[in-house]
């Protein structure tokens, strides 16, 4: 028997990055959530402690910083590519490299009926993210891009069922032709190409997933994240794959008849847990490799 090295990585998790855009008294700002490892077959660094192939983790802090005031952040997307090819052409011995890129939204505080010039506030409809994995270099390199949100919490009033379930002797869920549907979805798509408008396509399938699930007549969560991931392939030809999960967030009718009170459907427990997990993807039967594009990605089936 021989002991051998397996997969490993090393890098430095959730430099957390804001980087304010003054060139005019009109500031934009970008806050960010920046992680990077890098790949390899580095067996002296584990073996014996020998450091001369590894980057250190603090480069690499360092060079998020860095690059966010030298090269910008026009977009997650470009700005993960940038930072990857960096730290693949720094590192002979790496052979692949993942950058992940939370970003927080912020608006402008409205005064007078306008946006502030300086002011933000923190705003909410998900955290859009990133997780780009770079492999090889100069002709043998490939770049896989798997762009997506976070934390959507959406729900619908009515306009969703759930009957015709499978029941045994444990079953005591009743059956509904009218009931809450809320999730707090997580979505992400890999692109089959790096020719791509980020900001552009991000918000267009951000805004596509919204549309779909308040339209879809929903028969349970599963048929309308099928719906809402068709709805971005026929649309998006920049899109191999879609991936989601998306908790059910679980609202009960509460009993209010020892109240002498009637409750149509107006009165909810919210519950936290336990909660429906639901995971799904949709994908195009002709949709390239995925190569290690999920590499690093956990949640999804």
């Amino acid at each position: 028997m021989s002991i051998v090295l397996g997969p490993n990585q090393y890098g430095k998790a959730e430099n957390r990055l804001v980087r304010i855009v003054r060139d005019t008294d009109r500031h934009e700002i970008r806050d960010l959530n920046v992680s990077s490892a890098l790949r390899g077959p580095v067996e002296a660094a584990h073996g014996s402690g020998d450091q001369g192939d590894v980057l250190p983790t603090d480069t690499q802090k360092n060079t998020v910083f860095a690059f966010a005031k030298e090269k910008g952040v026009r977009s997650l997307e470009e700005f993960a590519l940038t930072l990857g090819d960096h730290f693949i052409a720094q590192t002979p011995a790496a052979d692949g490299a993942r950058i992940e890129i939370e970003e927080y939204a912020w608006s402008r505080i409205p005064v007078d009926g306008a946006g502030h010039d300086h002011s933000f506030v923190r705003t909410g409809g998900g955290t859009r993210t990133t997780v780009v994995n770079i492999d090889g270099r100069g002709a043998d390199r490939v770049a896989h891009v798997v762009s997506g949100l976070a934390d959507l919490t959406v729900l619908k009033s009515t306009g969703s069922e759930f009957h015709g379930f499978l029941k045994d002797e444990y079953t005591t869920l009743p059956e509904t032709t009218d009931r809450i549907l809320a999730t707090s979805l997580v979505a992400r798509w890999r692109y089959d190409h790096t020719d791509v408008d980020w900001d552009k396509s991000f918000d267009a399938i951000k805004a596509l997933l919204l549309q779909r699930f308040a339209e879809i007549h929903s028969y349970a969560l599963q048929q309308t994240l099928y719906g809402m991931g068709s709805a971005v392939l026929e649309q998006h030809p920049e899109v191999a794959e879609i991936k989601f999960s998306a908790p059910n967030k679980h609202h009960f009718l509460v009993d209010l008849s020892p109240f002498g009170t009637e409750n149509p459907g107006e009165v909810f427990h919210a519950a936290d847990r336990p909660y429906g997990l639901i995971e799904a993807t949709v994908v195009r039967d002709d949709a390239s490799d995925a190569g290690s594009a999920w590499h690093g990605v956990p949640g999804f089936c």
